[in-house]
């Protein structure tokens, strides 16, 4: 028998998907069917979540019923805020979420097939969660949501305690927007493969967050964040960079595995903020250093197209809110549950179970 092998699964397909189109060598992202540079010039991310789990935009009155959807099933159910509170503070944020989702299961009938009820239901609880752990580990007394912001607003409300500025609510929401979903990434797989055995939702998402958490998929762009500290503590971009590329450091926020040529996300992001600029010097300084860092790549690593990539600009958004590195991770969390969702409902229309082979390379005795 001749096995053909692919480690990590690369390359091969394992489900066909109404939901994302992925080109890497041509810089394109599709959200069922519309490009994602379209899609982050004039939709909220309510709109976009209801595009992905129904599969068209929504009119107004739908949008409005979604909204509302969102904000009743917000306020985080005791028995939730009973375990958060007794878990160890050294547990870090992912575990924390996860283990708050998996007693969310007792709180509903989460029972097999997932729908979509079931899906803003948990996209909706997953901010006030990381905004309450958050906020007890800081000492702070926890703010609960507030029923006139939308989903993001909300969400920065309720980590800050304040209502937050319009540029940073923009900056933030086109992010969340554009880390909604990845196709066949390693959480999304993750999420699919538990579906598979007709398992429930939230046991699909627990699953997709233990994914998450690993550093090679999930992790925090703190990297980016050192890079820009840097640059602002020396005042000049181009001494800085020069200096890491000359040297062989690796330059984070730029480059990705997927994407051949510019990250469209990225290039999304940054269209977004080049509207706020002068309205935060972060913002401002991330959007300079990256022209400056480009223009370097190509003298000293010509041919090797390295361009910026989602997590530079997400590192430039964080920093500018205010938002501390380890909300990094969960917040990407708090997007990408929209996909998750979106993909087991899916799984779930027309399932097959997930049983890969493995080749057996061990001695026989």
């Amino acid at each position: 028998m001749i096995f053909l092998i692919s480690k990590g699964l690369k390359g091969i397909i394992a489900a066909e998907t109404l939901i994302c189109h992925i080109d890497g060598e041509n810089g394109q992202l599709y959200y069922r069917g519309h490009e994602i540079r379209e899609i982050t010039k004039g939709f909220t991310f309510e709109e976009v979540a209801y595009l992905l789990w129904f599969g068209v935009f929504p009119n107004v009155e739908q949008v409005n019923e979604l909204q509302d959807q969102l904000k009743n099933n917000r306020d985080l159910p005791e028995n939730i805020m009973a375990i958060i509170d007794q878990l160890p503070k050294s547990m870090d944020l992912m575990a924390v979420i996860r283990t708050a989702l998996s007693a969310e299961a007792g709180n509903g009938n989460y029972s097999w097939k997932p729908t979509v009820s079931q899906a803003i239901r948990l996209t909706a609880l997953m901010p006030t969660i990381i905004a309450y752990r958050s906020r007890q580990l800081a000492g702070k007394m926890f703010i609960p949501p507030h029923p006139a912001l939308n989903h993001i607003e909300n969400y920065l409300y309720m980590i800050t305690g304040q209502v937050p500025l319009p540029a940073h609510v923009k900056a933030l929401e086109t992010y969340m927007i554009l880390t909604l979903e990845h196709g066949m990434n390693a959480s999304t797989f993750a999420a699919r493969v538990t579906a598979s055995t007709e398992s429930d939702l939230v046991s699909t998402i627990t699953s997709a967050i233990g994914t998450m958490k690993g550093p090679l998929h999930g992790g925090a762009p703190s990297g980016v964040i050192e890079l820009l500290n840097e640059i602002a503590r020396v005042g000049e971009p181009e001494k800085v960079i020069s200096e890491k590329i000359i040297s062989g450091e690796k330059l984070m926020g730029f480059g990705h595995r997927v994407y051949k040529t510019r990250d469209p996300r990225a290039m999304a992001l940054k269209s977004k903020l080049l509207e706020l600029v002068g309205e935060d010097e972060w913002l401002d300084l991330a959007i300079d250093a990256e022209d400056t860092a480009i223009r370097l790549l190509e003298q000293h690593k010509p041919g090797r197209a390295l361009y910026t990539n989602v997590e530079y600009y997400a590192a430039a958004i964080m920093k500018a809110i205010n938002m501390e590195p380890e909300l990094f991770t969960p917040t990407f969390t708090a997007s990408r549950i929209v996909g998750w969702t979106a993909h087991v409902i899916e799984q779930s229309q027309n399932n097959t179970i997930y049983r890969p082979e493995s080749k057996y390379i061990g001695p026989f005795y």
